[in-house]
């Protein structure tokens, strides 16, 4: 499996990273079990988390994911096999939010208690947060750090100018630095990273682990109209790709992935791939099947011909024939 360095990092990751939302949730213990085991098999070695997933379900209060994942890796004896992502930052409750010295305390312990474990490989600032200056954030993650509780360090869901100013607020102070962002990307929602954020990601050699790879499941193909948003819990969040434009998109990766013998799914995120700047994708599994197909994600090329198509079906603004 070739192995792409994260940042400037030492972390080296497959190409593509497993998201960890879906576990405790939509994928049982069992099945998530079953989903991580296959995802390590096909020789892959990084999970996506956050201490958040999945408190949007009634009756959850967040932590879920992580726990199941600290099981399975109890379990299976395989902690320093394997490459754990999660987040912090997002709300817990209306005292545990933000990124704050003092909080991201208590949420570290926190993960690394559910996750059975005394370190996170990388830990992610989950969304930015202007309350907080960003020199007390840079100094909080440099003591974690130093005390072995995080290797690495990375941010989710920044702006270009809110990353340039972190990076800068690091290098001053002389503390590590985010070595990698995970912004929201894919064939579909290509307007909140292209350009400046990209351009700062390649300069800078910050590794990009975006999220939302296939889109809540658009470009795997089984969302072609409002009849089958009720496929799966997460087909609600389809409905806005259900335009011209979306249909562009599908008919597009159909074409594609006919002449290359793949799926929509391996299509969409070989595009990902080959985009400047691209680390790995995160892209969610609920069964083996679905692992299996991620595989030959991995495994695809696609020619310049074919990322032209797909270009131009996902631009913006109509391609005239």
């Amino acid at each position: 499996m070739e192995m792409r360095k994260l940042g400037r990092s030492g972390l080296e990751i497959a190409p593509l990273v497993l998201g960890g939302n879906v576990f405790g949730w939509t994928a049982d213990e069992p099945a998530s079990f079953a989903i991580l085991d296959a995802f390590v098999g096909a020789g892959f070695n990084c999970i996506d988390s956050a201490d958040v997933y999945s408190r949007w379900v009634p009756g959850h209060t967040g932590g879920e994911s992580e726990t199941v994942i600290g099981a399975w890796m109890k379990a299976r004896g395989n902690r320093d096999k394997v490459i754990i992502a999660t987040k912090f930052g997002a709300p817990m409750a209306d005292d545990k939010k933000g990124l704050s010295r003092a909080y991201m305390v208590q949420a570290v312990e926190a993960s690394l208690k559910r996750l059975q474990t005394d370190y996170i490989d990388l830990y992610q600032s989950h969304f930015d947060d202007p309350e907080t200056p960003q020199d007390e954030v840079a100094e909080g993650f440099a003591a974690l750090v130093k005390q072995g509780k995080a290797r690495v360090i990375g941010a989710s869901n920044f702006t270009a100018e809110r990353l340039k100013s972190a990076l800068d607020a690091a290098a001053a102070a002389g503390v590590p630095r985010y070595e990698s962002l995970q912004p929201q990307y894919n064939l579909s929602d290509r307007d909140k990273f292209e350009g400046a954020l990209q351009d700062l990601c390649v300069k800078e050699d910050v590794g990009v682990i975006p999220y939302y790879g296939l889109a809540s499941g658009f470009l795997t193909g089984k969302y072609r109209s409002e009849a089958d948003l009720g496929k799966s819990p997460r087909g609600r969040g389809v409905k806005r790709y259900l335009d011209d434009r979306g249909m562009r998109i599908l008919n597009a990766l159909d074409e594609v992935s006919a002449a290359v013998g793949g799926t929509p799914a391996q299509v969409a995120l070989a595009w990902i791939l080959a985009q400047p700047g691209l680390t790995a994708p995160i892209a969610s599994a609920t069964s083996v099947d679905q692992i299996d197909e991620l595989v030959g994600a991995a495994q695809l090329r696609l020619e310049v011909d074919q990322l032209k198509t797909l270009n131009a079906a996902s631009a913006y603004e109509a391609v005239a024939a």
